[in-house]
């Protein structure tokens, strides 16, 4: 069955990915960032429709899933996919650096769960929250990212408890090619994620991965899926 799919952070990286993947399986795809111009762009390449979303604001998520309604007459999933990860020591004290990853990761994600939620009807409501394979371990510089993401992982486990007619399925991916490493403004975390990520999953990896947990029928909630690349190890 199509379905509307709404998807934050969808200018770049997994949710590029992951809008041409359930475009191309026929949903209906309605995509969301800051960036417009890249937005106008993707959507044009696969018969999307798009709005400006700032996921930091509450009034923006609210009139990004407003739009959507007005368009489609219902939303059945959202993708809360945005994030950032300017890793750095905790010594560091690069504190506007955290307070934007807990803006953007957490706040960001709930931002996102109070539009959607009043807007799910006739039990098909889907929340699936991107976090990451730092909500299950801790490396050196990701401390406040981990916790961000140990947040994502909460939050929707707490959420699938509370609610009998909503699936609720958290994505955690491994290193994953995207532009998340592009905020590092730290000399040593930079150098510790190039190491990292030299073995990274391509992000239409974790896009299949959403687009299987959205495939399922109403009666399967696939709680949560860990994705990591193959290692030798």
């Amino acid at each position: 069955m199509s379905k509307v799919v709404l998807i934050s952070g969808a200018s770049s990286g997994i949710g590029e990915a992951t809008a041409r993947i359930l475009a191309k399986a026929g949903h209906e795809v309605f995509l969301g960032a800051r960036r417009e111009d890249r937005l106008a762009a993707l959507a044009s390449e696969i018969g999307a429709a798009y709005a400006p979303l700032d996921v930091t604001s509450r009034e923006s998520f609210q009139s990004f899933v407003d739009a959507a309604v007005d368009r489609y007459g219902r939303v059945d999933v959202l993708v809360n996919n945005a994030g950032v990860m300017p890793l750095s020591l905790m010594d560091s004290l690069k504190v506007d650096e955290w307070d934007r990853m807990v803006d953007v990761n957490i706040k960001g994600v709930l931002n996102g769960i109070a539009a959607v939620l009043p807007r799910f009807t006739g039990g098909h409501g889907h929340v699936v929250n991107v976090a990451s394979i730092g909500a299950h371990l801790v490396t050196p510089t990701a401390a406040v990212y981990c916790a961000t993401k140990y947040a994502v992982w909460a939050l929707s486990e707490g959420l699938r408890q509370e609610r009998d007619d909503l699936r609720v399925t958290v994505i955690s991916p491994g290193v994953t090619e995207s532009e998340l490493a592009g905020t590092i403004t730290e000399d040593y975390a930079a150098s510790f994620m190039e190491e990292y990520r030299k073995n990274a999953l391509p992000a239409s990896a974790i896009g299949d991965a959403i687009a299987y947990a959205i495939s399922q029928p109403s009666e399967v909630d696939v709680n949560e899926i860990v994705v990591r690349p193959v290692t030798t190890r």
